[in-house]
């Protein structure tokens, strides 16, 4: 049982389900889904759960796979609630975690800084971005943060630099059980009509090669040393290649799209597909970006 926190600010909601908070649009129930309502509240919160509680931090639900039998225990969901304050301080800019990272971006720009244009192509939150080192157009979230704010299970706020991480290409290694909840970003005095044409252009860029009118999760799986993914994926014919409602997109063979009609379980099984075709017909093992939680369907709760 969870204690009772009598000063709650954030929003309890049970047996929720997470196709509602997931860029695939699918995924099953989640047990408890806790929107905070703020870092003060948060830390009340996670001090409140049982010990060994099974504890899930969502953003957008973009790079992220909720299997159709859902997810025991607390999901806490950072996005659309209290965890959003975005402010300045001479060129550095202090973004907490539910912030997407294109209104960092914007943000940024507006402030005539300039570093921060390519989180405008990353579709996901500032959390997301810190957890995984994400980036794109050669740039990574790490490359301009100068140090972040962790919570751990207990509910004790740190501070981590650079140094107190191990950081590298789509990774970066916190200690267990413990999440990002803000960083301070270091950008450089720019021109704020620069930055933001160089934003329409990367976002007009990824319209064009993306298939941002379906749902879908991002990449797919991390570029390998020297290659692009999407080519071997391409080289091996998958393209538009379904299991059931989920397909390999037309337009980018790193995606795969939700039809209309996918599960959990058949993305899972047609990213196994991809996987087991590029390693047998190249040799290449490709790694997966997508996190995955949650129970297969039909599985004993």
């Amino acid at each position: 049982m969870m204690t009772q926190i009598h000063n709650q600010t954030g929003k309890v909601m049970y047996q929720e389900p997470m196709s509602r908070h997931t860029s695939w649009r699918v995924g099953g129930l989640a047990e408890r889904l806790y929107i905070p309502g703020g870092v003060e509240d948060l830390a009340l919160f996670l001090k409140s759960l049982p010990h060994g509680e099974p504890i899930h931090f969502v953003g957008l639900g973009s790079n992220l796979l909720v299997r159709d039998g859902g997810v025991r225990g607390t999901v806490i969901l950072l996005h659309g609630g209290s965890l959003d304050r975005l402010t300045i301080d001479q060129n550095t800019v202090y973004a907490e975690a539910g912030v997407t990272c294109a209104k960092l971006a914007k943000f940024s720009a507006r402030q005539h800084l300039h570093g921060a244009e390519f989180f405008s192509g990353i579709p996901g939150t500032v959390g997301g971005a810190l957890a995984m080192n994400a980036g794109c157009h050669g740039s990574e979230t790490w490359d301009v943060v100068h140090h972040a704010l962790t919570i751990d299970r207990g509910g004790i706020v740190n501070e981590r630099s650079q140094v107190d991480l191990e950081i590298g290409y789509r990774h970066v290694g916190l200690p267990s059980e413990e999440w990002f909840v803000a960083a301070w970003f270091e950008l450089q005095p720019g021109n704020a009509a620069i930055a933001e044409q160089k934003i329409k252009n990367l976002l007009a860029k990824r319209l064009e090669s993306q298939p941002l009118n379906m749902p879908n999760a991002g990449s797919i799986f991390r570029n390998p040393d020297g290659d692009f993914a999407a080519r071997l994926i391409q080289s091996c014919g998958l393209k538009g290649h379904r299991v059931g409602g989920a397909q390999v997109s037309e337009k980018h063979a790193n995606f795969i799209v939700n039809t209309g009609t996918a599960s959990a379980a058949e993305i899972e099984q047609l990213m196994a597909h991809v996987h087991e075709t590029v390693l047998r017909e190249t040799g290449v093992d490709l790694q997966r970006e997508v996190r995955i939680i949650g129970e297969a369907q039909g599985l004993e709760r």
